[in-house]
């Protein structure tokens, strides 16, 4: 009798073992999927508004342009179009609300390469230049906080830019630069955009800013058929070190940098879970190996060795650890299967760009959380499987 509860009690660790195994590979799986999700989306956002490339100085925060720089850029194979930028901060003025904001200055060759799709223009249109009248594309943000009507071109947009002048100025005239620019559309892309983004003319911004023939940046579109990393490998080469040229992630890298930061601690904080929920396993494995003791003798008295003893106990440790990863990783792939098709978890946010919260399951993913349970299942089942070895002695007969 006592026995018989012995073995049911063993068989409640192990059942209890498998169900830990299976939440904490669940929850690595849907995690890490997440953050694979939220990286994609960070990138899809970012893309539609960033250039594929984009050139910067290697120092400082502008360089001087000219029609020979401009060539040996578009002389590089791959390159299609090359929009020159001008980036600064402004105050802006709207009838009596006013912000500081970012100014860029495109080349009117940037609507070319349709990095804000139509569907993100919500008022007005797309638009720089008509009849030599300069228009202004402003973030949703920005229109929100100054309260801009797109449809009334009575009211423009008051531009102010800083100077630097000498000390001891005594003509307030020189101290900034004023113009003003009619707002003739709006977009909405991501918050950080929408908040901060005026898009306005090149020449416009060169007047407003005093940028002359500087520049702040080049921003690239690549032909189709060409691969982004070996057109900026090229860029890199024809330019030397005085320009540095950066894709999407290298635009990005401390805010990527942060995301695999987040998603690597995270991975370890699961796999502590996932440790602390495989000592069942080592419980149930050194319960069985004393109720065996005298099976493990009988083996050894019939000329098992240790050795194998100790593997028979490894792969018992191996398979609850086995049945719990496979239902983790089935039952973690089908949630991902069920929040990318239905959306069960939604953001929260009525102004989030997107209804359901973002997940994208990858085999790495799957892959790696299985070694990572078959790691530490072979170090929680190894104590118990060289006790066990212990055992296999004809003495204890």
């Amino acid at each position: 009798m006592l026995s018989k509860r012995k073995k049911n009690f063993i068989n409640v660790i192990s059942i209890i073992s498998i169900l830990g195994v299976s939440f904490c590979t669940f929850a690595l799986v849907v995690i890490l999927s997440v953050f694979n999700g939220l990286e994609d989306l960070l990138r899809s956002l970012n893309n539609s508004f960033d250039p594929e490339l984009k050139i910067v100085a290697a120092k400082g925060k502008s360089f001087v342009i000219n029609d020979s720089l401009i060539a040996r850029i578009n002389s590089v194979p791959g390159v299609k179009i090359t929009t020159e930028v001008i980036e600064d901060y402004a105050y802006v003025r709207y009838r009596d609300a006013n912000q500081v904001v970012t100014i860029k200055g495109v080349s009117e060759n940037f609507i070319d390469q349709k990095r804000i799709p139509r569907e993100c223009i919500v008022e007005g249109t797309l638009r720089f230049k008509k009849d030599s009248v300069n228009y202004a594309v402003i973030g949703r943000g920005i229109q929100n906080t100054l309260s801009v009507a797109v449809t009334n071109p009575m009211f423009p947009l008051q531009l102010y830019y800083i100077n630097n002048v000498k000390s001891g100025s005594l003509d307030p005239s020189k101290l900034y630069t004023r113009k003003n620019i009619i707002p003739g559309g709006v977009f909405s892309i991501v918050q950080n955009f929408d908040e901060n983004y005026i898009l306005v003319p090149l020449d416009f911004a060169k007047e407003l800013l005093n940028y002359d023939n500087k520049r702040t940046s080049l921003e690239i579109k690549t032909a189709e058929s060409f691969d982004v990393l070996n057109v900026q490998h090229d860029l890199k080469a024809t330019l030397g070190g005085s320009f540095s040229v950066l894709n999407h992630e290298e635009q990005y890298k401390d805010l990527y940098r942060l995301l695999k930061m987040e998603k690597l601690f995270t991975f370890l904080a699961f796999t502590l879970l996932l440790g602390i929920g495989s000592i069942n396993i080592f419980f149930s494995l050194m319960m069985l190996a004393l109720d065996k003791k005298k099976d493990i003798s009988i083996l050894s008295a019939m000329g098992a060795d240790q050795k194998l003893i100790r593997n028979i106990f490894l792969t018992e440790g191996a398979l609850i650890a086995s049945i719990g990863a496979i239902i983790g990783l089935i039952l973690g792939g089908f949630f991902c299967w069920l929040q990318m098709t239905y959306g069960l978890i939604s953001m929260g946010m009525q102004t989030s760009v997107i209804e359901g919260y973002p997940i994208k399951p990858e085999w790495r993913d799957f892959l790696t959380v299985l070694v990572v349970v078959s790691v530490i299942t072979f170090l929680i089942s190894y104590r118990p499987a060289f006790q066990a070895s212990r055992f296999a002695s004809v003495k204890n007969l």
